[in-house]
Parts: structure tokens; sequence; C-alpha cells
């Protein structure tokens, strides 16, 4: 059940409160570690994945653990940042990639019950979304908020388009989802 892959998703849950209290601090250099410290928990989320796969170490431990480290980790740092951005320009995106993840979430455990997880399995836009996400939130955490004002375009640029391909692959989830949902099938 411990087994390396398993072990770097925890690893991941444990930056979390490492992430919230190095952001606070009063140093100068808080921006730079807290990117540095969620882009490595980006890195180990796939790493987490290859390793298992391709070393036969997927447990149901892990595939229940593994989303919601991501899940998790995602939500805390777009929080933090909707604090130090504090605009509705940077909080809707956010809501929306926040929300979608709760959606989509609640769908697959649904879903799963009825035994058509499969239906709602991971799709390329959801890695490429989830890649974007990673990058904005790096690039968002890097420098303090309106110092920089072309980091914070990157940012923002990346944080709207993850936020549209979030709205694109909850489409694509729903409407796989659609004839059990409406009881039509």
């Amino acid at each position: 059940m411990f087994n390396i892959a398993n072990q770097l998703t925890l690893i991941r849950i444990a930056f979390i409160p490492l992430l919230v209290v190095i952001y606070y601090t009063p140093f100068e250099w808080r921006f730079l570690v807290s990117a540095a410290l969620f882009g490595l928990a980006g890195i180990t989320d796939a790493l987490d994945g290859y390793i298992a796969r391709k070393y036969h170490l997927v447990t149901p431990f892990g595939a229940f653990l593994d989303p919601v480290a991501d899940k998790l980790m995602v939500a805390v740092a777009l929080t933090v940042l909707i604090d130090s951005h504090h605009n509705i320009w940077f909080t809707l995106p956010a809501t929306v990639i926040i929300c979608r993840e709760i959606v989509i979430s609640a769908l697959r455990e649904w879903m799963a019950e009825l035994g058509k997880r499969a239906n709602v399995a991971v799709s390329s836009i959801g890695k490429i979304k989830t890649t974007l996400q990673i990058i904005a939130i790096v690039v968002l955490l890097l420098v303090e908020p309106f110092k920089y004002r072309y980091i914070d375009m990157i940012g923002y640029f990346t944080l709207y388009s993850a936020a549209i391909l979030t709205l694109w692959s909850m489409f694509l989830y729903l409407r796989a989802a659609w004839p059990s949902l409406s009881g039509k099938e």
C-alpha cells in the first residue's frame, strides 16, 4: 500500500499546509519557494502515475488518493491566490476551476456506484487542462501579485485557458454521463 508511487502522493498532500505557511510568511523569497513547491507537486503528480503504471504499483489506495491530492493542491493554491489577487478577474476563473473539480468528482463517484466509471475516465483534454492549471499556478505564485505586469498577464492568460478547457472537459464528461443522469439509457 505504501509503495513509492503512493508515498509521492502523500508527499504532495504534505506540501499543502507547507505551501500555505510559506506563502504567508513575510519573506521576499516566499513567492519563489511557493512556486517551486507547487511545481514540484506537479512533477510528483506526473511521476507517481508513471511509476505506478510502469512498475505495476497501482493500488486502490493510490487510485483514490492521487486525484484527491491533485484537487486539494489546486484548490488550496487557487484559494491562496484569490486572497492575494483579490479581484473578479482572478476569482472568476479560479472559482470555475474549483467548482468543476467538485462537480466532476461527484459525477465520477456517482458513475462508479452505477458501475460506469469508465464513461467518465480522464481524457486528454483533462490532462492538458491540468498541465495549464499547474503552469498558471506556478507563474502566479512566482511573483508578488501586480508587481510584474507581464508575468501576471502570462499567469492570467494561462489560467483563463485552463478555465476554458475546464468548462469544455466538464461539458464532455456531463455529455458522456447524460444517459445515466437523465435516466434514458
